[in-house]
């Protein structure tokens, strides 16, 4: 950190380092979260990066990152594994929002050249709703969401998100918010 400027190297090392890898290893993957959102004009993110994996594929894809040299951990959580690259964190989701990722989620991707590589990124709409559907009364701030929306508001399809994060809460208060603040047109059915 450099004038109180994180420096992102090492996680854009990382992301790299950890796509390249599934690639020539022929792991079907996509891109994720914050870093997905990033490489599609989000703001970049300073905690960590990151993929999606199905769930079959999960063992394949530990090994393969293990052969490589990286540290993979497996932390308590039963929906992810953690890759360490030189001290930067990567988390190789196979479950998001307690479910499993099927095969099928990853061709909801585009190919996207991120940092000189070209790998597979999550559909925004998928990505949107993702964030949302992971609000809760833990983890529910709505300052760290908001300048994503704004940043990606255009490449959105906000009728699917409402349907995906109907069950959630604290996503459908964040939806109103995004309306009354005119980051997004109000709901059809509100409309009529």
């Amino acid at each position: 950190m450099s004038h109180g400027i994180p420096d992102l190297h090492p996680l854009r090392e990382a992301l790299k380092r950890v796509a390249v890898t599934l690639k020539q290893g022929d792991v079907p993957f996509a891109l994720a979260g914050g870093y997905a959102l990033w490489a599609r004009g989000g703001p970049e993110p300073e905690h960590d990066v990151d993929f999606v994996v199905a769930e079959d594929d999960a063992p394949r894809a530990a090994e393969l990152l293990a052969d490589e040299g990286l540290d993979v951990v497996q932390p308590p959580e039963d929906w992810l594994f953690k890759v360490f690259v030189d001290g930067a964190m990567v988390d190789i989701l196979f479950r998001t929002n307690g479910v499993p990722v099927q095969r099928s989620v990853l061709t909801d991707v585009d190919p996207i050249e991120v940092e000189s590589v070209q790998m597979p990124v999550l559909a925004t709409t998928v990505l949107m709703g993702q964030k949302l559907n992971a609000m809760e009364e833990h983890a529910c701030d709505f300052g760290k969401v908001l300048p994503v929306a704004r940043a990606v508001r255009e490449q959105v399809d906000w009728e699917e998100v409402r349907r995906e994060t109907a069950a959630n809460d604290f996503a459908v208060a964040f939806l109103v918010l995004l309306e009354r603040l005119g980051v997004i047109e109000p709901a059809a059915d509100a409309a009529a």
